[in-house]
């Protein structure tokens, strides 16, 4: 190891260089400009002859020196990170010192203590000791930035040059170690197309842009927050990244703020990014949804709230974004015993403050509910908890009419009996012209929770209870989603298991989906089906072919398996006879459906009940296809019952 290496490594191995060494080095600085001025602009002679004299006169100017030291603070920076708040708290502080030995220069010039050091020299040594102090600055700056920037790290275009591109330029520049080397902007302004940016070039996002990124051999890009909208639209621009093997980063936070009133763009301060490689969940076509969280949360702030299937993937996300609005109790109901575990830690942790029951219990166990409802009194019930799997509930229809439509109606005739306020019923797309067992389940259960607010309205029950229904597809990451499903398949070489290759799915973030849900729970009148917007459909197949490309993995295959027994090719989320109107929200319509009367429904499902109950499947789903002429069997031993 070289001389130069141990001494580098001895400075940027530390954390900080000592404060005292800083202002040390930044005095000798001063001092000797000041000699050298009194040399070159003074007899050489007789400057070395009043050295004594001309030393004390340099001492006590340094005094105010360093009081603008200590006034600007320009040793507490680190050296390695200087940016140019550095360079002109130093300027400050030279200024401020150099003023007072002007005016002590002034007021006892005829002193032989000052007489020696004239203005001349005072002012060429404030302009040689400002213009040292930044030339190691800089110095240090640009020599860790070139002993860091080695091959290990990428050559690098930011996406984005706002505020928020600069903030993520002057993070990875200030990294250690270094990951990123910046080399350019990308831009979808075409006017600021050729111009320089903190001294990088900005290029225009067109169709030649990775053709650009491969010949300056750039290895990522990394994409504001404020931009991802339009990057993640741009699925021609994705592809060509992943083909030429660039790697793809965005922030994990970012916070949001309007940086100019008089602005309707908005714009992103990402402060200290947090970068991440992207994931498949982030290219996906989609449009941000924003919901008035805070009209949601006024309904929310001191009310009792249980939650059923809480520690599921909607219900925990339920959990969560309610916790934030101090509701006076949360009432947390599911019988998965580690996971619920694992919400009550959460809550300990995140919301002592919040009385929070972590209940493991079924749904199905009505005299258990009964006493929570009694004992707890919720204002409002959201009810997440069902079985979802299609395939499972394909092979076990007795369970799927106990779990989910009786233990629906279970909940719902509680919420009517302990006057909840109102009753928020999840249902999926799969109940729309059902073809599975688990989708006309849920189509029962929209039947039921319907035809019981309209019974209330019309006055044939006594309640007033507010039921409303939300209806969306899957969820972006949820439990047994395909997206883990395939990461892990790729983990292990493959195949990526496809059933079919024209298969199709809309996809929404989780946390989306359940604020769309608060809105519409919160903000609905009882009665209604809200059906989300989930913007564009997937193919299953593109999806599993990307994250193949995207993982960098070779050779990994995808196997078609043929449609699951119930599985449809796409989900709907009405069916044919359904019309929308619009509600609230520009995501969320009202579906306008059949009505039914509620004792005729009551009747059903005692009937469907009695039937499930001797494990009969197909008697089971023959009941059910009565109730929901529209279910209609896919690819299932049950087709023989249409």
């Amino acid at each position: 190891m070289s001389y130069l290496d141990k001494i580098a490594n001895w400075y940027f191995n530390k954390s900080t260089l000592p404060y005292w060494c800083i202002l040390l080095i930044d005095n000798v600085i001063v001092v000797v400009s000041y000699f050298v001025m009194c040399l070159l602009f003074d007899r050489a002679d007789h400057a070395i002859g009043s050295f004594p004299v001309l030393g004390v006169n340099i001492l006590i100017y340094l005094v105010f020196y360093n009081i603008g030291f200590r006034i600007f603070r320009t040793y507490s920076g680190v050296l390695r990170y200087s940016a140019f708040v550095d360079l002109q708290r130093v300027g400050y502080a030279m200024a401020l010192g150099t003023t007072c030995a002007l005016l002590l220069r002034l007021l006892f010039g005829h002193n032989e203590y000052f007489r020696y050091v004239t203005y001349t020299d005072i002012i060429s040594s404030f302009i040689t000791a400002t213009f040292l102090l930044w030339i190691l600055r800089i110095m240090v700056k640009t020599f860790y930035d070139v002993l860091f920037a080695s091959n290990r790290s990428k050559r690098a275009y930011i996406f984005g040059i706002k505020h928020d591109g600069i903030a993520i330029a002057k993070h990875i520049r200030s990294e250690k170690p270094t990951r990123f080397t910046l080399k350019g902007f990308i831009t979808v302004d075409e006017a600021m197309e050729d111009h320089v940016l903190m001294g990088k070039k900005v290029y225009m996002a067109n169709d030649k842009l990775v053709e650009t990124m491969v010949a300056n051999r750039i290895e990522a890009i990394i994409v504001s927050p404020y931009r991802l909208k339009d990057f993640r639209n741009n699925q021609q621009l994705q592809d060509q990244l992943i083909k030429a093997g660039i790697k793809i980063y965005i922030t994990q936070q970012a916070k949001e703020f309007n940086d100019d009133s008089n602005s309707n763009e908005e714009t992103i301060d990402v402060g200290t990014p947090q970068l991440k490689e992207i994931s498949i969940e982030d290219l996906l076509p989609r449009d941000e949804i924003t919901v008035d969280m805070e009209s949601v949360g006024e309904q929310l702030t001191g009310k009792r709230i249980m939650i059923t299937g809480s520690a599921g993937s909607i219900g925990s996300e339920m959990v969560r974004q309610i916790a934030i609005y101090n509701p006076a109790e949360l009432i947390l109901v599911d019988q998965a015993e580690t996971p619920q575990h694992d919400i009550r830690l959460m809550m300990n942790k995140r919301w002592p403050h919040i009385k929070a029951h972590g209940i493991v219990a079924s749904i199905c166990e009505e005299d258990y509910m009964d006493a929570i409802f009694k004992m707890h009194r919720p204002h409002y019930v959201f009810h997440a908890a069902a079985y979802k799997h299609v395939p499972m509930m394909e092979d076990n229809p007795s369970e799927s009419v106990r779990n989910n439509i009786m233990g629906t109606r279970v909940i719902a005739d509680l919420a009517v009996k302990y006057e909840v306020q109102k009753f928020v019923m999840i249902s999926t797309d799969k109940a729309v012209n059902p073809t599975n067992v688990m989708g006309c389940s849920k189509r029962i259960c929209e039947i039921y929770v319907q035809s019981l607010d309209k019974a209330i309205k019309d006055g044939k029950i006594k309640g007033k209870t507010q039921f409303v229904t939300t209806r969306f597809g899957n969820v972006l990451g949820s439990n047994g989603s395909v997206i883990p499903l395939f990461k892990e398949q790729i983990k292990n070489g493959g195949p990526i298991t496809v059933t079919d290759p024209n298969i199709i799915r809309f996809f929404m973030l989780i946390p989306e989906a359940c604020k769309l849900v608060l809105e519409a729970g919160t903000k609905g009148h009882g009665g209604e089906i809200f059906v989300f917007d989930m913007g564009k459909p997937v193919k299953i197949a593109d999806l599993a072919q990307r994250m193949i490309m995207l993982s960098g993995a070779k050779n990994v295959e995808i196997k078609f398996t043929g449609l699951r027994p119930g599985e449809k090719l796409y989900e709907e989320v009405l069916n044919e006879k359904e019309t929308t109107k619009p509600s609230f929200h520009e995501k969320i319509r009202i579906a306008s459906v059949r009505e039914y009367d509620y004792n005729d429904v009551c009747h059903q499902i005692d009937a469907l009940y009695s039937i499930s109950k001797n494990f009969d499947d197909m008697k089971t789903v023959g009941k059910m296809k009565e109730i929901v002429p529209e279910f209609k069997s896919n690819n299932s031993i049950y087709s023989q019952l249409d």
